[in-house]
């Protein structure tokens, strides 16, 4: 048998269904994106562990120019050196079929006999080469040109062009996220990288009995910055370019800070939801106690205890919450299956399953019912305390007394239905206060989403119509004088070329460090420009370096501070630099000097690394043939395909979280007006039932209830609208990473957008309530309660 106050829960909860079902929808939307958001990063965190162990990821990497094969016994010499593998890796320019533009490749060597050491290889279709001119291709360049075993492409390798032939697809732990050095978004199409048998590459790339890169994994009591210290003094004479460690291997870093966004925007956003719908519930709680006065009265007259009332409401809130936290865990393992084939598009592992931890479901509902019960704690404990003999009279009317507008005489001005609607607004101040608050919160959610979409378009936006001007960049094997460049501006199509000098180096102050690029540019650049807040041209100082802020950040240096270089190219100098500027850019970490200020610190006359080029729209597949065939140029960076490319990323990954996030914000939204609105209709049907009997037509009542409901939406819009401000401008810090970063911008767009949808909300919710109106049951106000 059921007890006779659950048969009352559950008839209560049948009367409010609608109530209750716009109530789970909010919770069901805040446990959604809880579970497919840190159902995703368990994914990750679990499949990048399983990768990493499996196929044996090194713990340090480092290069140089080219070093003995004998200095790897030195490395191996090193205390807490576990085990040490040198390769050859020789970047290499591309003649791909179907690709009117060179590509660039990275060309890795294997051992002739037997897997890596580190680094292994899964093998997705054929086997690995063992012939000449066979290489194995990385699955992301695979997919993007549909190879596979057996189809050809030409590399340029040291000047020469030699046919390539496919006859595996792999994957390598050390590109997950498939990115060309110093690049920030992957191009698959026109960039690849390939694995060779080392006695063939080292032939190629003229480093027979040298190697010019080592990966190193550590015992588990090894000091890692000292192994570090004593491999760059043992690669030093041979140019040694940095160790680095695990941590910031670029695709590594890349995809640890994507977790680390993916975290943020897990436990941030869907504990804002469950707020909103804890303080919803309160609200629900509160009005409809309020209503049942005479059922509390009653129960306590029947020898119920104040427990046993409190109880009663509380499982009320809990089968909601229940309710709302079961569809969302069932929606957010849904949608978490979604998010991963749109991480597998950009994360290249040999399998990346959605894998639900059974805990994280039940951490929702339990985080789910406490909210909801602590939301709803004080109308629970009202009720609970609810005196029977005060509890069996009608709630007291409010003290009447005449309203500002009747004092300031704009009552002659307004008709009844109208001051009617303004009187109860005055006279329930609070009430009108709370749901005010809940439909700005509300709006709040749907300022932040289409916020931080304007802040994705104005990053593309800037990017490639502000920052990146120039139509191609070109980068030399090795750096080289400027005559170079009057080589380019004499190739077909140029109109006109801007030098660049690229330096790597270890930026240090104090104790914290970074391998970075300096980035030399030219005083009054007009193709790939530098610039401050306002967006306009920062003239870089004859000496000192300018460092985006994310960089200074990391680095705990502000301007005016002296910054160590440690330049890892050439004669390899050390020198002490002012930071003369911060630079506020949207990708990676970067360090920007004058060309000439560069070429003085390097004691180079006028070197250059490549350049900005403006070309002839009707000549740039003529200027792509002639790069190919030029033994100089290392890599061709095409910046349409780049813009094109970073907004495909935007668009497939955090654009659609976003659009997620204002979908469920649209959700909230209707459940607080929606709620708002038959709160009120409860509260105000035996008012609006007596003013039918007393003459009144459906639409003059229509007016008063909808009327007053008007002027709450109305009056939330602009709250909702500051108040989605401020918490787009508190979560934009927890959003932001090393890799990539949002300014905070938001158009007048993102406000009526949201103001838009608050409307479409009331309006849908005025139309439902509309048609409860029609149903009021007349004769029932002829009864007295009295």
């Amino acid at each position: 048998m059921i007890p006779a106050l659950d048969r009352k829960l559950l008839r209560d909860l049948w009367r409010m269904k609608g109530q209750a079902l716009a109530i789970a929808a909010v919770i069901a939307a805040g446990v959604a994106m809880y579970v497919s958001q840190l159902g995703m990063l368990d994914s990750l965190r679990l499949t990048q562990g399983e990768y990493y162990s499996r196929y044996r990821f090194a713990h340090v990497f480092t290069g140089c120019k080219r070093a003995p094969e004998s200095v790897l016994d030195d490395i191996r010499a090193i205390d807490g050196v576990r085990a040490a593998e040198s390769r050859v890796v020789f970047a290499v320019t591309l003649d791909v079929p179907r690709l009117d533009e060179p590509a660039v490749g990275q060309l890795i060597s294997y051992p002739d006999e037997g897997s890596p050491l580190l680094n292994d290889l899964f093998i997705r279709e054929g086997d690995l080469p063992r012939g000449q001119d066979q290489v194995a291709a990385g699955e992301a360049f695979c997919n993007a040109h549909q190879f596979g075993p057996g189809d050809q492409f030409i590399a340029v390798i040291n000047g020469r062009r030699r046919t390539l032939t496919i006859t595996a697809i792999v994957l390598s732990p050390e590109y997950v996220y498939s990115l060309p050095a110093g690049g920030f978004i992957p191009d698959d199409k026109r960039y690849g990288v390939f694995w060779m048998p080392r006695h063939e590459l080292a032939a190629a790339a003229d480093m027979q009995g040298a190697f010019n890169d080592v990966t190193l994994t550590l015992k588990p009591d090894a000091s890692e910055a000292e192994v570090m210290r004593q491999l760059d003094d043992l690669l030093a004479p041979y140019g040694g370019r940095g160790a680095m460690p695990q941590r910031l291997q670029l695709s590594n870093w890349f995809l640890n800070n994507e977790i680390s966004q993916l975290e943020n925007f897990g436990n941030v956003l869907p504990m804002i939801f469950l707020a909103v719908a804890a303080f919803l519930l309160n609200v629900v709680m509160t009005r409809l106690i309020s209503t049942q006065r005479e059922q509390v009265a009653t129960l306590k007259a029947f020898g119920y205890r104040d427990r046993d009332v409190a109880i009663h409401y509380a499982k009320f809130v809990l089968l909601v919450s229940i309710i709302g936290g079961v569809i969302g865990a069932a929606a957010g393992a849904y949608m978490g299956r979604g998010l991963t084939q749109i991480y597998a598009d950009f994360y290249h592992f040999p399998v990346l399953v959605f894998r639900l931890d059974p805990l994280l479901p039940v951490k929702a509902l339990a985080i789910t019912a406490g909210a909801s019960l602590l939301g709803a704690m004080a109308a629970v404990r009202k009720a609970a305390a609810l005196p029977p003999a005060e509890a069996m009279r009608p709630e007291p009317p409010p003290t009447y007394r005449r309203t500002l507008v009747e004092r300031i005489g704009l009552e002659r001005v307004l008709n009844q239905p109208t001051r009617m609607i303004l009187r109860e607004l005055e006279r329930r101040p609070v009430k009108a206060a709370l749901s005010v608050m809940g439909i700005s919160m509300a709006g709040a959610l749907i300022v932040v989403g289409f916020g931080f979409i304007d802040m994705v378009n104005y990053v593309i936006d800037t990017q490639a119509n502000v920052l990146q001007r120039e139509d191609v960049s070109v980068t030399f094997i090795e750096a080289r004088n400027r005559s170079a460049l009057h080589d380019l501006r004499a190739m077909p199509g140029v109109q006109h070329a801007e030098p660049f000098r690229s330096v790597p180096a270890r930026l240090r102050f104090k104790h914290r460090w970074r391998l970075a690029g300096i980035n030399g540019v030219t005083r009054g650049a007009t193709l790939n420009r530098v610039v401050d807040e306002d967006l306009k041209p920062l003239n870089l100082p004859a000496e000192g370096v300018a460092l985006s802020r994310a960089l200074a950040d990391v680095l705990g240096i502000t301007g005016g501070d002296l910054l160590t270089l440690e330049v890892l190219e050439g004669a390899r100098p050390t020198r002490q630099v002012r930071v003369a500027a911060l630079v506020d850019d949207f990708l990676g970490l970067n360090a920007y000097m004058d060309i000439d200020a560069l070429n003085r610190l390097m004691r180079e006359d006028g070197v250059i690394s490549g350049a900005y080029v403006s070309v002839e729209p009707t000549q740039q597949q003529q200027l792509y043939r002639h790069l190919k065939n030029t033994p100089f140029v290392a890599s061709v960076s095409i910046k349409q395909a780049a813009i094109d490319n970073l907004r495909k990323t935007m668009a497939e990954n955090l654009l659609i979280s976003l659009g997620l996030t204002v979908f469920f914000a649209g959700v909230i939204t209707f459940g607080v007006v929606y709620n708002a609105a038959r709160i009120s209709l409860s509260e105000r049907s035996r008012e609006l039932a007596s003013l039918r009997v007393l003459g009144m037509t459906r639409g003059e009542i229509s007016y008063i209830l909808l009327g007053e409901l008007a002027i709450l939406v109305l009056a939330a819009v602009p709250l909702g609208c500051v108040a989605g401000w401020l918490m787009a401008r508190a979560m934009l810090d927890a959003l932001n990473t090393e890799t990539f970063r949002l300014p905070f911008v938001m158009s007048s767009v993102s406000y009526a957008s949201a103001a838009t949808v608050v409307l479409a909300a009331g309006a849908i919710s005025a139309l439902i309530v509309r048609s409860r109106l029609d149903q009021l049951d007349l004769v029932e106000v002829l009864k007295t309660r009295e």
